[in-house]
């Protein structure tokens, strides 16, 4: 087995010295970090050429979007070789270079896993196909004849995450399930091949020395027995109210007990982290009960708007609904999936978490930097995307023609503008690509990008990169920042949040007019003026303070 240097000794949080309780993970979106060989793609020699970029930020680990072999007919989320990397990105070698430096600069690696599904090309698919009905490489999948005299029609009425139905009909006459594009036919969790062949797929990058897996659609593997129609329900939310066949059923957990015990054969610092949008927080808890994983994203909070009271309310089911099974809670604001929220809070409440409109950017940057500052002070794990450091906005006016979503180009499905949060981030001031790489970038970067750079930012006091440089200093210093599952919360002005934590309080105005605030001690950190006269202080619109009591 290939030696590799340790990962970081885990730091001490609360009662329970797992890493993961309080860090914070920064994701990478591969394609559109940095460009290491001048073709326009991001790629491993590039993201591991900035890792100092990230030890530097004060992040605590990197997740890394997929970066396996695939046609990439949805970015890397169809997986046709769950053990190679795709050229585009590098090679094993690569890989394991990027483990072994991150490891050296003090990072922790999590790499994202796709289980739901794979590509119509992988080796099993093909097998399938080929083989025809009755093959047992099709038990593997969801192949179903159709209904219909001539079994012209879908086997069900189910739709995919990406428009359309969720069937698509083989030269053969079979159909085969697929949630989201054709090319991504689900896997059939039932068949014990499966099963097994995930366990391995874990066992070969936990021997690469990775320090855990983001699971992708963790809560879509299993399927309700005999796969039933749904009738009149809106099928393409991910995230909704009404109890779906194909999404978080019971049978899930199963597999991720199997995991955890996979995991156990290295060592307690490996994680597993769930994508599992679930109709509350108390079924996420499901997900990261003791003897399963050890997070899970909270959408519910992703989702809220800058609102005081909608935001202490997510705030209070989240912590509660984690307590129970001794699981951190986890905050999100943004990821690759969803209209950066520098573009969300631009805009007026309600229009969703995809969006072509830019807004007011001065609005939206200045809720989205005091929206971090709360997000940071909250106990549990925080999750920072890639750009959202430099307060980059979505790109909303991309030209259709190079568009590359595949929901884009599928009627009705998933609202098709995430490519507005894919745009390659930028890192000089000038220059074809901004830093980004020699060969220009795959999405077009617009022009303004250069003021919002790394370079242009470094070392300017008032910038948002220089904010999150602080605010994740001063929480890694400030005894009690992410520990523990609850907070203090104390009186405030409507439209104001303040709670107590040990040793500091934090205050979050988000209302759009300056208001009195009691002053609870030093300040340590805002991201607007904070005027402090005697025993209280002026907070002005969307601010929030950090005060060390």
């Amino acid at each position: 087995m290939t030696q590799h240097l340790a990962a970081p000794a885990a730091p001490t949080s609360g009662t329970d010295t797992g890493w993961w309780r309080d860090a914070v993970i920064y994701q990478v979106y591969p394609r559109s970090f940095a460009d290491g060989n001048g073709d326009g793609m991001g790629d491993l020699e590039g993201i591991r050429n900035r890792l100092p970029y990230l030890r530097d930020l004060g992040v605590d680990a990197v997740w890394l979007s997929p970066f396996y072999a695939s046609p990439q007919a949805d970015a890397g989320y169809d997986v046709a070789d769950y053990r190679a990397i795709d050229p585009m990105f590098g090679s094993l070698l690569d890989a394991d270079a990027l483990i072994r430096e991150a490891h050296g600069l003090g990072l922790r690696i999590i790499v994202d896993l796709v289980p739901n599904h794979s590509s119509d090309r992988h080796e099993w698919f093909q097998r399938a196909l080929s083989e025809g009905p009755g093959s047992p490489l099709r038990e593997r999948y969801h192949f179903r004849p159709g209904k219909g005299k001539n079994g012209e029609l879908p086997p069900n009425d189910w739709e995919s995450i990406f428009g359309g139905p969720a069937w698509t009909r083989t030269d053969d006459g079979e159909w085969y399930l697929h949630l989201f594009a054709p090319e991504q036919p689900d896997f059939n969790w039932e068949h014990p091949a499966v099963r097994d062949e995930f366990r391995s797929i874990l066992r070969f990058w936990l021997d690469m020395g990775v320090d855990g897996f983001r699971v992708d659609v963790a809560h879509g593997l299993i399927k309700a027995d005999g796969l039933p129609d749904i009738g009149g329900h809106d099928q393409l939310k991910l995230l909704g109210n009404d109890v779906m066949p194909f999404f978080d059923q019971d049978g899930v957990h199963e597999v991720y007990r199997s995991w955890r015990q996979v995991l156990a054969e290295y060592d307690d610092n490996r994680v597993l982290v769930a994508e599992a949008w679930t109709p509350t927080v108390e079924r996420t808890a499901n997900y990261v009960r003791p003897d399963e994983m050890h997070q899970a994203f909270n959408f519910q909070y992703l989702g809220t708007h800058w609102d005081a009271a909608e935001l202490r309310k997510v705030i209070d089911a989240s912590l509660e609904a984690m307590r129970p099974v001794g699981a951190p809670t986890t905050w999100v604001l943004s990821n690759h999936d969803v209209t950066r929220h520098a573009t969300r809070f631009a805009n007026p409440a309600g229009l969703g978490t995809q969006l072509r409109e830019a807004g007011d950017r001065e609005l939206g940057l200045r809720r989205a930097r005091a929206a971090t500052l709360l997000m940071l002070a909250l106990p549990g794990s925080a999750y920072i995307y890639q750009g959202e450091e430099l307060g980059l906005p979505d790109v909303t006016d991309l030209p259709d023609e190079v568009r590359q979503d595949p929901s884009f180009w599928r009627a009705s499905g998933q609202d098709g503008f995430r490519d507005g949060c894919r745009v390659p981030i930028p890192w000089t001031a000038e220059g074809s690509s901004y830093g980004f790489g020699s060969g220009g970038s795959w999405l077009p970067q617009p022009a303004e990008w250069g003021s919002l750079s790394v370079e242009t930012q470094t070392g300017d006091p008032g910038s948002t990169l220089e904010l999150y440089r602080s605010a994740l200093a001063v929480r890694r210093v400030q005894q009690g920042m992410g520990a523990g599952d609850g907070v203090e919360w104390l009186d405030a002005p409507e439209g104001v949040l303040s709670f107590a934590r040990d040793g500091f309080v934090c205050t979050a105005n988000t209302t759009g007019e300056p208001v009195r605030v009691p002053a609870h001690g030093r300040v340590l950190l805002s991201n607007g003026t904070v005027r402090v006269t005697g025993a209280e202080a002026e907070l002005p619109a969307d601010t929030t303070v950090w005060w060390a009591v």
